[in-house]
């Protein structure tokens, strides 16, 4: 059984969402994405199919809230004051979770399997779904002063998780701890120079523009 790890509160209604998310996770692990089917889900959830269908609509629904949870579950935040462990250890977070039995299976089903359309939508709601997440973290560093003021948020999450999804998806290499501090290192040296500050949305004052000669 998959444990997504979410609070589950009292009452059937929240019970049925449980079971049949974890069946979801499960069943596209085993069988992924092309194979997954409602049937399966219901079977393995053990609730009837017409339920999956007027909760969540489609196969595609389903699945976004069942990886958006597991996502959400899995993550691990950390706000230790100093934005260069921050990255370190949510780098390392990321790896745990690429290198996890359950999880790094799941993202290798969701991320393996073709480019359609429903994939692609699905892939970028797991990416949003952690990004949401970590987002304070780099918004706490520049209150700090820690980063720049007009630091792209984004950016720097996409470049601590990029070289540990491309190894694992492209290159198909085994992962290590060392290759999560190597990406977390980098990115803040990177942020703290002001790579990634965001200069369309701070564009130069005029007077600091070197004027050419002559």
């Amino acid at each position: 059984m998959v444990d997504l790890a979410v609070r589950r509160p009292g009452g059937r209604t929240a019970r049925i969402r449980v079971a049949v998310l974890e069946a979801t996770v499960s069943a596209l692990i085993e069988h992924g994405y092309d194979g997954l089917t409602m049937e399966r889900i219901a079977d393995r959830a053990g609730v009837n199919k017409t339920t999956l269908y007027r909760r969540w609509g489609s196969r595609t629904g389903l699945v976004v809230d069942a990886v958006e949870s597991y996502a959400a579950a899995q993550a691990d935040i950390p706000d230790t004051g100093d934005i260069d462990e921050d990255l370190r250890r949510w780098a390392r977070s990321i790896h745990t979770m690429l290198t996890g039995k359950v999880s790094g299976a799941l993202v290798r089903a969701v991320f393996s399997a073709g480019d359609t359309a429903e994939l692609r939508h699905l892939r970028q709601r797991f990416w949003l779904s952690r990004a949401v997440l970590v987002r304070p973290l780099v918004e706490r560093a520049i209150i700090r002063g820690q980063l720049p003021p007009g630091t792209n948020i984004d950016e720097v999450i996409r470049h601590v998780g990029a070289p540990l999804y491309y190894r694992l998806l492209v290159l198909a290499e085994p992962l290590s701890v060392e290759s999560a501090d190597l990406a977390a290192a980098v990115t803040a040296a990177a942020a703290k120079a002001g790579v990634f500050i965001d200069k369309s949305a701070h564009p130069a004052h005029p007077a600091t523009v070197a004027r050419p000669k002559g």
